[in-house]
C-alpha cells in the first residue's frame, strides 16, 4: 500500500497487515528496492494496490522498482476509488490472501470487488469536485450557504443536493456494513439517514484518510463506504468467476486482463461474468 492511513485494522486475527511502499521523498530508491526484494523473498509475490490519484512521482517509483528487479512477481494494481474505498478494497484483498486463491486471482479480484464498494461522501460544496460529473446547476448551488451534497463515486456516480424531499443516492441491494470517516463537516446525515435507507448491518467509524480533502475538493466532508465485510461472501464472489491462464506470463486470473503483466485475454477467452450477475449472499459458500 502507498499510504499508511489506507491500512484499516484487520477484521479478525487471521487478516494480515499490509506493507507500506513509501513515496520517493520519504525513502531512497535503493532502500525501496531492498524492501521490495525482501517482500518477494518472504512472500513470493507482491500485490501493490494504489489509488489512481497518487502523485505521478510515486507511481513512477513503483514502476521503477519493478523494472530494476526485473520481476514478474510484482503486480501494480491501480484503482479508481476514493481514498476510503481504496482502504476497504485493500482490507478485502488482505482477507482473501489467506484463502486458497493464487496470487494472480487475488490481484485481479480487485477490479471485481470494486463494483461492490459503494464509496461516497457528504460534502458542503462540489465547486472543486472533479472526480465525479457535476452539473453547472449543482456548481451554482454550491455557493448557497448551508448547502450539502451527497456524492457517490462508485460503482455508479450519483450526486444529490440534500433537502427536505431529497432521496439519498441509490445504494446496494445486498447486505453491507458502513465505514464512516468524519472530516470537518458537522452532520449526522450519513448515520441517521443514509445508513437506514441502505439498510446497513453495522456502522464503524474511522479516521479520514489524508488524501480525502484533495480527492473530494474540500475538507468539510463525511466520507463513507458500504462494503461486504464477510470473508465467506467475498470468497463466494471471487470463486464464482471463471479462472483463466494468462497467455503471456501464465499467471492465473479472473476478468479480462492479467494483473501482473497487464496482458489482455483474447476475446474468445474472456468469459468473466458481468459485474452484478453474482448477487452477494444469495448462497453461502463453505468458505476457504
Amino acid at each position: 500500500m502507498t499510504s499508511a492511513d489506507l491500512v484499516l485494522p484487520p477484521t479478525d486475527q487471521q487478516t494480515p497487515t499490509a506493507a507500506l511502499l513509501q513515496a520517493p521523498e520519504a525513502q531512497a530508491l535503493e532502500l525501496a528496492i531492498g524492501d521490495m526484494h525482501l517482500l518477494l523473498e518472504q512472500h513470493g509475490y507482491v500485490i501493490a494496490l494504489y489509488p489512481s490519484g497518487i502523485r505521478p512521482a510515486h507511481e513512477r517509483r513503483l514502476h521503477s522498482i519493478r523494472s530494476v528487479l526485473e520481476s514478474d512477481r510484482i503486480a501494480l494494481v491501480k484503482v479508481d476509488l476514493p481514498p476510503l474505498g481504496v482502504a476497504v478494497l485493500v482490507r478485502q484483498l488482505r482477507q482473501l490472501s489467506i484463502c486458497d486463491f493464487s496470487p494472480g486471482v487475488v490481484a485481479s479480484a480487485a477490479r471485481l470487488l470494486s463494483h461492490y464498494i459503494y464509496a461516497g461522501a457528504l460534502l458542503n460544496s462540489v465547486a472543486r469536485l472533479d472526480r465525479v460529473p457535476v452539473s453547472l446547476k449543482s456548481h451554482a448551488k454550491s455557493w448557497v450557504p448551508g448547502s450539502q451534497f451527497a456524492v457517490l463515486a462508485g460503482p455508479e456516480p450519483q450526486l444529490v443536493k440534500l433537502g427536505p424531499t431529497a432521496e439519498p443516492p441509490a445504494g446496494p441491494d445486498f447486505g453491507t456494513q458502513l465505514l464512516v470517516a468524519k472530516g470537518n463537516l458537522q452532520s449526522e446525515w450519513v448515520q441517521e439517514t443514509l445508513a437506514p435507507a441502505w439498510k446497513v448491518q453495522a456502522i464503524h467509524d474511522t479516521a479520514v484518510p489524508a488524501d480525502s480533502p484533495r480527492w473530494w475538493g474540500t475538507g468539510k466532508l463525511v466520507e463513507f463506504a458500504a462494503h461486504l465485510p464477510d470473508l465467506s461472501v467475498l470468497y463466494q464472489l471471487v470463486s464464482s468467476v471463471r479462472r483463466e491462464k494468462c497467455h503471456w506470463c501464465a499467471m492465473e486470473l479472473i476478468g479480462d486482463r492479467c494483473a501482473f503483466c497487464s496482458a489482455p485475454l483474447a476475446v474468445s477467452e474472456n468469459r468473466m461474468l458481468p459485474a452484478g450477475v453474482q448477487h452477494p449472499g444469495t448462497e453461502k459458500s463453505p468458505g476457504p
